[in-house]
C-alpha cells in the first residue's frame, strides 16, 4: 500500500498554511496488529519527510509531534504487518478532535 500520494502531499502542504486551530487531519496511519495510530495534519515545508500530527503508539499516551514518513514505512506490528493508510478516513475532523481526549486533558 502506498502511504503517501501526490494528492495527500498537496493537501498536507495546503493545510500547513492554515491557522493552527483550523488544521484538519488529512491522513490517518495505523498498525493493524499493534494499536498504533498517527493522525497527520501537515508536513514540514523544509523537510517533506517530516509529518506533523497526533501520535499514539498504543501505550496509553498520545502526543503531538513529528514522525518521519520513511520511518513509518519500516514499522511492523506484532505479527509483522506494516503500517497502513486508512483509505476510508474522512477529512472532516480537526487535529484537536481526534484521539482519546481523556488522555490529553
Amino acid at each position: 500500500m502506498q502511504l503517501m500520494t501526490k494528492e495527500l502531499e498537496k493537501q498536507l502542504d495546503k493545510n500547513a498554511q492554515l491557522p493552527e486551530g483550523e488544521r484538519k487531519v488529512v491522513v490517518k496511519y495505523f498498525t493493524p496488529d499493534a494499536n498504533a495510530t498517527w493522525w497527520i495534519s501537515e508536513r514540514d515545508p523544509n523537510n517533506p519527510d517530516l509529518l506533523f500530527g497526533l501520535c499514539d503508539l498504543g501505550l496509553g499516551m498520545q502526543e503531538l509531534g513529528y514522525v518521519s514518513l520513511e520511518e513509518l514505512k519500516t514499522v511492523k506490528g506484532r505479527l509483522g504487518l506494516p503500517v497502513e493508510r486508512d483509505l476510508y478516513w474522512d477529512e472532516k475532523q480537526l487535529l484537536s478532535e481526534v484521539g482519546d481526549k481523556k488522555l490529553r486533558q
